[in-house]
């Protein structure tokens, strides 16, 4: 988890607005249960996909956030 967020935290700006990167971290961030970082990214992205949705219904749901999911 510390190097994911190293990653994340070190990550040039203009993979940070790719989707595909993003909804990766999202993933990453909700199975380590971090599920504020992940909501943080989840809001910054202009362009939000199915899979960008899937990925956080599944985090919650992995979180027990069932009201959220």
């Amino acid at each position: 988890m510390k190097i994911g967020k190293k990653l994340l935290a070190e990550m040039p700006e203009i993979y940070r607005n790719d989707h595909i990167t993003s909804t990766s971290a999202i993933h990453m961030l909700m199975k380590f249960g971090d599920v504020e970082s992940a909501e943080r990214i989840f809001r910054s992205m202009k362009k939000k996909n199915i899979i960008t949705y899937g990925a956080m219904v599944k985090g919650y749901v992995g979180n027990e956030m069932f009201e959220k999911a």
